[in-house]
């Protein structure tokens, strides 16, 4: 919950302050800088795999979910602004929120899975 935490106000950060370019726009970067800092606090607290998996490799496991992030919260703001062009700020965030939780534990899992595979492999 700690790295899903961290990550998720590190999102809410950037996209509250490049809201002002453009939701699309503050969605990628928001989501592209939060996701690599979940994935490499993954690998490295949550996994413990920081020795046995190298931050490029966390970022290529992760980068799959990562893109799902992506498209899933680009969809999700296209389709509020089709629907409430003013939405405002706390309703975007909420929306995309939403969906950023429910990734981020895709996320988890995803990762989860990999390095269990990793660590059998070795075995």
């Amino acid at each position: 919950m700690l790295v899903g935490g961290a990550s998720s106000l590190v999102y809410a950060l950037l996209f509250a302050a490049l809201e002002r370019v453009g939701s699309q726009p503050a969605n990628v970067v928001a989501l592209v800088l939060s996701s690599i800092l979940a994935n490499d606090l993954h690998r490295r607290l949550t996994f413990h795999a920081g020795q046995r998996l190298s931050w490029l490799a966390a970022q290529v496991q992760g980068g799959g979910v990562s893109l799902i992030s992506l498209v899933a919260t680009t969809v999700a703001l296209g389709w509020l602004e089709r629907v409430d062009a003013d939405a405002g700020l706390f309703l975007e965030l909420a929306l995309v929120g939403a969906v950023f939780a429910i990734i981020g534990g895709l996320r988890f899992l995803a990762l989860r899975y990999l390095f269990l595979l990793r660590r059998r492999s070795r075995s």
